[in-house]
């Protein structure tokens, strides 16, 4: 997009855009979303960019009325699979946080000033302060949400001191932690949050097919790690998860009052917050960008009674890729099995929720999951959201008794890849870059009986 259209798109408030572009306004010194409700700036007045972190690095504060930094995340990164794609997922994941830049590089295969080049010279904002505004992002969910002392929540958002913690609040949104609290009138306890869970939105742009996207998680759903809850329509998800400090339960309603799910997340370490919710919004494919697949997907003649009767259907991913991985390999028996023998029980059953899927290193003596567990252990094959697709795919296909069927499903869904079709299934070119989700149109949705109306 050119800057006239990206003007015109903020003129006519178009939600469309919002996480694929910010604009500030000089005179005010407040950087929005695309749909934000104020009145339009002048066309002088405006400069755009790429990434709210740029717009931060620039000075610009955060608007109070549109909350640009809870849109939904830029579907640019589903799609790219360079070195700049790659690391918005792994920034997202929360790597930075825990392994430095230096991590981020090593994973990525290129030097710290590489990755600093690069992303600097795409996105404006280089991979500290890409994950400094992802910070401040889960201070405030943190601060509005729960009564956790504001030290707790300064090292729990993934500061290194309160210090920081506090420039950085006061520079983005231009209030103090206190005041931020103060606005959302929280009356949580000191101590309720491990124990109620953190309440979310999970943004979404355009339309969403729920519907298709829970009955896929009911279908899947592994007895001890998941459930599905409700009838359709008004059903809730349930699932473990086993993240980097800690494990985790998050729940996600099928119902919606907004654009977006209503979700809560139980963490025994509140520093995998972030890591959680980009879990959770990889397995239910929120960054999307359903006008994007419509368009493509819409004209083709195979699929254009789908696409016009269930527009927003998503192309799931996993919230777990490794634990995707050794599922799709061994089959829901089996691994419903393994997941009773095998997998660590929680501290504390919730309900249904009794187990973590077992981490790859205890199945390395099972005789069908042996030999992926044991590559996926070392490290042989990479199911990370920083992976690089071909390399894993073909990482897997070396793995003894995974096929072309197995590897394709693993990179559509653990890896997030929405151009994938898998071996057996349909190869159109007029998908492409959307043929994950051409299959997900293809198995989720009837073709349409011209007697009845739309659903």
């Amino acid at each position: 997009m050119d800057e006239d259209t990206r003007y015109e798109a903020v003129s006519s408030r178009d939600a469309r855009f919002d996480g694929a572009f910010f604009f500030a306004v000089e005179t005010t010194g407040i950087y929005c979303r695309p749909s934000c409700p104020a009145v339009t700036p002048k066309r002088k007045n405006v400069t755009f960019f790429p990434t709210a972190a740029a717009a931060q690095g620039h000075g610009f504060r955060a608007c109070r009325r549109c909350r640009p930094d809870a849109v939904p995340g830029s579907a640019e990164w589903n799609v790219r699979a360079d070195v700049v794609g790659r690391a918005m997922r792994m920034i997202g994941d929360g790597v930075v946080d825990r392994e430095g830049v230096p991590g981020l590089a090593g994973r990525l295969g290129y030097s710290a000033r590489q990755v600093q080049r690069q992303l600097t010279a795409e996105l404006g904002a280089g991979p500290v302060a890409l994950a400094r505004a992802q910070r401040a992002h889960t201070a405030r969910l943190l601060l509005q949400t729960t009564g956790l002392p504001v030290t707790e929540i300064a090292f729990a958002s993934g500061f290194a001191s309160v210090r920081q913690f506090n420039d950085t609040i006061r520079r983005i949104y231009a209030r103090t932690p206190s005041d931020l609290r103060t606005e959302s009138g929280t009356g949580a306890g000191p101590r309720t949050a491990l124990a109620a869970g953190v309440p979310l939105r999970l943004a979404y742009r355009g339309p969403y097919a729920a519907r298709e996207v829970f009955d896929l998680l009911a279908a899947e759903a592994l007895p001890q790690v998941e459930e599905v809850l409700g009838e359709t329509g008004a059903r809730t998800y349930r699932r473990t998860l086993r993240l980097p400090y800690g494990t985790g339960i998050v729940s996600v309603d099928e119902r919606r009052s907004g654009p977006w799910l209503e979700a809560r997340i139980h963490l025994t370490d509140l520093r995998d917050l972030t890591t959680a919710v980009q879990r959770l919004r990889r397995l239910l494919d929120l960054d999307a960008d359903p006008y994007a697949v419509a368009e493509r997907l819409g004209a083709d003649p195979d699929l254009a009674e789908r696409v016009a009767a269930r527009p927003g259907v998503r192309s799931p991913g996993a919230a777990d890729p490794e634990e995707f991985a050794l599922r799709t390999l061994l089959g829901p028996a089996e691994a419903a099995l393994l997941a009773r023998t095998h997998g660590t029980a929680l501290d504390a059953a919730c309900g249904s929720l009794t187990h973590l899927f077992p981490a790859p290193a205890a199945l390395v003596a099972h005789p069908v999951a042996g030999p992926l567990a044991a590559a996926l252990a070392d490290g042989t094959v990479r199911l990370d959201p920083g992976a690089d697709r071909d390399e894993a795919e073909r990482a897997l296909l070396a793995v003894h008794g995974v096929s072309a069927a197995v590897a394709g499903l693993v990179r559509m869904r653990a890896l997030g890849d929405p151009d994938v079709s898998p071996e057996g299934g349909p190869d159109t070119a007029a998908w492409r870059p959307w043929r994950s989700y051409a299959l997900r149109y293809l198995h989720a949705v009837p073709a349409p009986d011209p007697a009845q109306s739309r659903s």
